[in-house]
């Protein structure tokens, strides 16, 4: 897939075109992703997906975003799309008028364009969908995706990872929410307790649920050769030894080596528990036990 960070710079021919955030590629956003194959396949032209970096509810709510611009573009790829437009969205973009996006779409030559019904753009959010029909004559507004009753959106699967409703949060997915991140030194209080941790750094602003998980790491040993390993995480402030910064911590299930500085995916299956304070290490050490026990039931037929 070709990426691009402007219309400009990409060949001057004619396009089928999706707009959004596509924050988490869930399943409203695939839905809207098949709708522009569809008429990329009719009108014999690429599919291009012209998205923000950041999300824009991450810059004008503060929100914390589901999928890092890497992520997303994997994901897209993923999906199938020819090329991705990934505009930076900072505070002078968002002020732009409304004219000025619709000279970034005319730009494309959409013989299409995919959004959904309740699309608003430029300054003021001024722009809507009878100015892009002044753009191309097929505007594909899709209402508002839901599942079992339920709107699908990244809101909502943002308030499903703060409890730690990891379960919630796949089922609007259609996958299991998913970290990376690069290993980096911690104190080494896992390995005292005889369960060692790889520690992941993951960008600031993602957005991490709170608790104990069973999760699938998945980690590059030499190119071209990921590797999957059942495992439980903790991602908390580690009250019982009075943390201040919240932390992600992955024991691997018969991992032995050293990860420091690789990049491990990590995929959030079950949620095990809530964090919480013990009175002390024993107590921690043995709930950790517990812990571990609980996770590889529930990873027992996960491959």
């Amino acid at each position: 897939m070709k990426t691009y960070v402007s219309p400009t710079q990409r060949p001057d021919t004619e396009t089928v075109v999706a707009v959004g955030s596509f924050d988490g590629v869930h399943l409203g956003h695939q839905a809207l992703l098949a709708q522009l194959k569809a008429r990329g396949r009719e009108h014999r032209v690429p599919t291009v997906v012209y998205t923000f970096d950041p999300p824009t509810r991450v810059l004008t709510q503060g929100v914390e975003f589901l999928s890092t611009l890497p992520e997303k573009l994997d994901l897209l790829a993923r999906y199938g799309i020819d090329e991705t437009i990934a505009v930076p969205f900072t505070a002078e973009f968002a002020a732009r008028p409304k004219e000025a996006f619709l000279d970034d779409l005319r730009a494309l030559h959409p013989r299409s364009i995919v959004v959904g019904e309740d699309f608003h753009f430029g300054r003021g959010r001024a722009g809507g969908l009878p100015d892009l029909r002044g753009v191309t004559r097929e505007v594909v507004a899709l209402p508002m995706h839901q599942l079992g009753g339920e709107d699908i959106k990244s809101t909502r699967i943002r308030e499903y990872l703060k409890v730690g409703d990891v379960e919630g949060a796949a089922r609007l997915l259609g996958r299991h929410y998913d970290a990376q991140g690069v290993v980096v030194p911690g104190d080494r209080l896992g390995r005292t307790l005889g369960w060692p941790t790889a520690n992941i750094r993951v960008p600031e602003g993602k957005a991490l649920p709170l608790g104990v998980f069973a999760v699938v790491a998945i980690t590059e040993r030499g190119p071209g050769n990921p590797q999957r390993h059942h495992g439980m995480a903790n991602v908390g402030f580690r009250p019982t030894v009075n943390g201040r910064e919240r932390r992600f911590e992955v024991h691997l299930f018969d991992f032995e080596g050293d990860l420091y500085g690789e990049e491990v995916q990590v995929k959030f299956f079950t949620h095990l528990r809530g964090e919480q304070k013990f009175s002390g290490l024993d107590e921690l050490k043995a709930q950790i036990g517990r812990d571990a026990q609980a996770a590889r039931e529930a990873l027992r037929d996960v491959r």
